[in-house]
């Protein structure tokens, strides 16, 4: 089951797309986030203490996984919902995040002296044209350019957050752990939202479904997975599957809104999942 891990992780990230698409019309984008993390932790503090789940022992452990926190659900997610908000596409958005694992490979090379064989550096190349070739009819549909500053700083935010868990909080236990990270992203998002937003929610069917969506199967089920792959792999190792989220979002939005997926975006399909096993396989 645990050889699955991988890809149960991609189609489970890449439907987080899907879902703030959902919902994103119906709440400020940041305000929506700050639902989801409320939502999170009315579900993760009680689970952690009826589990009598192991708390950080330490201040500094608190810290690296507040900042890890911050970074990989705040920065990340705010910066994703924002510039869906401003009408940037989904398959836009995730081109422009799954350009992590270059990111990743550049800055693990240069801070942790991580190795990056010249296989995975190929694997690395193929993965971007892959999911460039797979998104190419859909870039002219990025008319509202102030989505992508947004979106390049959610793709810091994933990137400086997954090498900074790596390096400083690998090893914690989950659900103490991610009520830690989801109450620090809290705490970061609030006063940018109370400055910059009017905090609207309008409470559909489409928005709670949405939002059960992105608290149960992603912050839950994806950032459990993603942190047990941060925990057991190498930074490129798990940025690589991020390579793959582009490709599975548009086949998702193909399957659950008819968009098209031409041939040439299968090909591209099929380049991106080669790059990924490239960079993933053993030395």
């Amino acid at each position: 089951m645990v050889r699955f891990y991988p890809a149960i992780f991609v189609l489970l990230w890449s439907t987080g797309f899907i879902g703030a698409k959902f919902g994103i019309p119906h709440a400020d984008p940041l305000t929506f986030l700050l639902v989801r993390y409320l939502s999170v932790l009315a579900l993760m503090l009680p689970l952690a203490w009826w589990a009598r789940a192991p708390w950080p022992a330490d201040a500094g452990t608190v810290f690296h996984l507040a900042v890890s926190g911050i970074l990989i659900h705040g920065v990340y997610l705010g910066g994703v919902f924002v510039s869906l908000s401003h009408g940037l596409p989904t398959g836009i958005v995730s081109l422009l995040v799954g350009l992590q694992p270059l990111l990743t490979a550049l800055l693990a090379v240069l801070l942790f002296r991580e190795r990056v064989r010249p296989g995975q550096w190929l694997g690395l190349v193929l993965g971007l044209a892959g999911s460039a070739i797979v998104l190419s009819g859909r870039m002219d549909a990025a008319s509202v350019l102030t989505g992508v500053p947004t979106a390049l700083l959610a793709l810091f935010g994933i990137t400086i957050g997954t090498l900074y868990q790596k390096r400083f909080c690998p090893h914690f236990d989950w659900r103490s752990g991610t009520s830690i990270q989801f109450l620090a992203a809290l705490i970061a998002t609030l006063p940018v939202a109370l400055l910059t937003e009017h905090l609207r929610i309008e409470w559909t069917g489409e928005f709670a479904f949405a939002l059960a969506w992105l608290v149960f199967v992603l912050s839950i089920g994806a950032i459990g997975l993603l942190n047990h792959l941060i925990r057991t792999g190498s930074a490129v190792h798990v940025a690589s599957l991020f390579y793959l989220v582009p490709p599975s979002t548009a086949l998702i939005a193909w399957f659950a809104f008819g968009e098209s997926f031409t041939l040439l975006q299968t090909v591209g399909l099929v380049v991106a999942v080669t790059g990924v096993a490239l960079v993933r396989r053993p030395n």
